[in-house]
C-alpha cells in the first residue's frame, strides 16, 4: 500500500530555528496557542458521535455502478468519508442546538426572525434582509428581478447554481479570474481575485445597460477556494459605482475570506475578523448567502440589499415561491441556529484551526508530488485532475474519473469541478473543456478529525500510485441544467 508520510505536527506547522518561519506552510502563531507547542488542536470538544458504515472495495464497486458512476447518486450511508460538499454538512454547537429549542414558529413576525435579521444587519450592514431556504433561492430571486435575456453578469468565477440561475433567465455569466488563478502551483496569496482590467474592458464594451449586476464570490469556490483581497473588492466597487452598476457579493464563505485577509493582506494583521467582514460588505450594494456554509446551518440563506424598492419586488417573489418575508421558507428554529452560527464562525481561534487543517492536507499532498492547487483554500482541497490523469482527455472527464476511483479506493466521496460541471452550454448543447478540471474535497466544519484526514491522504496516495490504470468516463444521459447532480456515466 502507498503511504504518505504524515508528520505529527498538526495542520501544517513546523517549528524552525528561533524567529524563522516556513512561509509555504505557516503564518504567525495565532493568539491563544503557545509558541512552545507543536500541536494546533481543534478548539472544541466532541460530545456526540455518529457511526460510520465501513464497506469493502467489492461492495463499493457494486454501489458506484448502481449509482451510474455519479457520487451524487450514492446513498450517504454507503460513504465512509463524505467530502462531497461543506454545504449543510457541518456540525452545530451546543449553543446552536439549544437555540433550536427556542425557535419561535409563529407564521409572521416571530421572535426568531428578529434575532436572525438583527444579526445579519449587524455583520453584513445591509438595510433589507430577505430570508430564503438556501443560497440558490436567493440567487433565483435576485436574477429573476435584475437579469433580462441577453444581459451579462461578470464574476471572478461563478459557481454552479449561480451560473445556472443566470442562464435560466437568459443571461450570460462571464468569468473574469485574475491571471494568477491559472497557475495552480503558485503561492500567490489572493488567487481568487477578479481581473480588474478585464472588468473595465467588459463594462466599456458592453455598457452599463447590458450589465445589471457585478458579482464577486468569496472565497472563489470554482477557482479552488482561493480568497479575494480587500484591495480587489475595493477596485470592483470602484468600477461598479463609476458605471452605476450594482455590486453584489456571493458571501457563502465570507468569514474564511475575511480571515485570509487578516493573515495575508498587509494592514489587517491586527484588525478583528468581524471588522474586516463589515468593511468587505461596505463596498457592496447587496449580497446573496448560503447559510449552509459559513453559518454552520443545515439549511437556510438570505438575500440582502440597500435598495428598498428592489427589496419590495424581491419580497413579492419570495411570498410566491418561498414564504412570508419573516421566515422565507425556514422554520423559526433554523433562523435561530443561523443567527448563532453567524457569530460562531467569526471566532478567530476556530478560523485559525479551519484554515490550517486544510493546509495540512494540501502540504502533505505537495510533499508527495501529487498535483493539488496551492496555496490551500479554506473549505476544500482541490486536486488537479488533468495533471493527475494526463492520459484522459478533458471530454472524457478526468475529474469524474478521479472521483470514482477515490470512492472505490476508500469510500471517499468528492465532487468534480470541471468539464462535467461547466463544459456544456445549456442553450446550444455544445460542449467544450472547462478552464480547469479539478476534484474538490470539501471539508465539513467541525466534523472530521486529523485521523480522518490522514486516511484521505493515504487513499489519494494509493490512487496516485496506480493512476495510469484509470480510464475516462462518458455521459449516458443528463439534464440541460446542472447536469453534474443527476447525470449517468459509464466507462469510456
Amino acid at each position: 500500500m502507498y503511504s504518505l508520510k504524515c508528520h505529527r505536527y498538526i495542520y501544517g506547522w513546523r517549528i524552525l530555528a528561533p524567529g524563522a518561519v516556513d512561509l509555504r506552510i505557516a503564518s504567525p502563531i495565532p493568539a491563544g496557542y503557545s509558541a512552545l507547542m507543536k500541536t494546533i488542536i481543534e478548539p472544541f470538544r466532541i460530545k456526540m458521535v455518529e457511526p460510520i458504515k465501513l464497506t469493502t472495495r467489492t461492495e463499493r464497486e457494486k454501489l458506484i455502478r448502481a449509482a451510474h458512476y455519479n457520487p451524487f447518486l450514492l446513498r450517504a450511508e454507503d460513504v465512509i468519508i463524505d467530502l462531497l460538499t461543506d454545504s449543510g454538512t457541518s456540525a452545530m454547537s451546543a449553543e446552536a442546538w439549544g437555540a433550536l429549542m427556542r425557535g419561535d414558529e409563529s407564521y409572521a413576525g416571530a421572535r426568531s426572525w428578529y434575532h436572525f435579521r438583527d444579526t445579519v444587519k449587524d455583520i453584513f450592514g445591509f438595510e433589507q434582509v430577505i430570508p430564503t431556504h438556501q443560497g440558490r433561492a436567493a440567487e433565483h430571486i435576485l436574477f429573476g428581478v435584475m437579469v433580462k435575456p441577453g444581459m451579462i453578469v461578470p464574476n471572478n468565477t461563478h459557481f454552479d447554481t449561480t451560473r445556472a440561475n443566470i442562464e435560466f433567465v437568459g443571461g450570460n455569466p462571464v468569468d473574469l479570474p485574475c491571471a494568477e488563478a491559472n497557475d495552480l502551483d503558485s503561492y500567490s496569496p489572493f488567487k481568487g481575485n477578479m481581473d480588474i482590467a478585464a472588468l473595465e474592458a467588459l463594462v466599456a464594451k458592453e455598457g452599463p445597460d447590458r450589465i445589471p449586476v457585478i458579482m464577486v464570490t468569496i472565497t472563489n469556490n470554482s477557482g479552488g477556494g482561493q480568497p479575494v483581497s480587500m484591495a480587489n473588492i475595493r477596485e470592483i466597487s470602484r468600477v461598479a459605482r463609476a458605471a452605476g452598476i450594482p455590486f453584489y457579493i456571493d458571501a457563502c464563505r465570507f468569514a474564511e475570506n475575511a480571515h485570509f485577509i487578516k493573515r495575508r493582506e498587509p494592514g489587517f494583521e491586527n484588525t478583528p475578523v468581524i471588522d474586516i467582514a463589515r468593511e468587505i460588505f461596505s463596498y457592496a450594494d447587496g449580497c446573496t448567502m448560503s447559510a449552509k456554509k459559513d453559518a454552520f446551518g443545515n439549511i437556510g440563506g438570505f438575500l440582502c440589499t440597500n435598495d428598498a424598492a428592489l427589496a419590495h419586488q424581491e419580497r413579492n417573489i419570495l411570498i410566491l415561491t418561498e414564504g412570508f418575508p419573516t421566515y422565507g421558507g425556514l422554520a423559526g428554529r433554523d433562523l435561530e441556529a443561523i443567527a448563532i452560527g453567524l457569530r460562531e464562525i467569526l471566532d478567530e481561534h476556530y478560523l485559525d484551526y479551519r484554515l490550517l487543517s486544510t493546509r495540512y492536507v494540501v502540504e502533505h499532498l505537495r510533499e508527495a508530488g501529487i498535483p493539488v492547487m496551492a496555496p490551500a483554500g479554506g473549505h476544500a482541497v482541490y486536486l488537479d485532475a488533468r495533471r493527475f490523469l494526463p492520459h484522459i482527455e478533458p471530454l472524457q472527464y478526468p475529474g469524474q474519473s478521479l472521483a470514482v476511483e477515490l470512492y472505490l479506493e476508500a469510500g471517499i466521496r468528492a465532487v468534480e469541478i470541471g468539464t462535467v460541471m461547466f463544459g456544456l452550454d445549456p442553450h446550444t448543447g455544445e460542449e467544450h473543456p472547462a478552464r480547469l478540471d479539478l476534484l474538490r474535497l470539501a471539508i465539513p466544519r467541525r466534523v472530521y478529525t486529523q485521523s480522518h484526514m490522514d486516511y484521505v491522504l493515504e487513499a489519494i496516495g494509493n490512487v496516485w500510485a496506480r493512476r495510469d490504470e484509470i480510464r475516462g468516463m462518458k455521459i449516458i444521459k443528463a439534464p440541460q441544467f446542472l447536469r453534474h447532480f443527476t447525470a449517468h456515466f459509464d466507462r469510456a
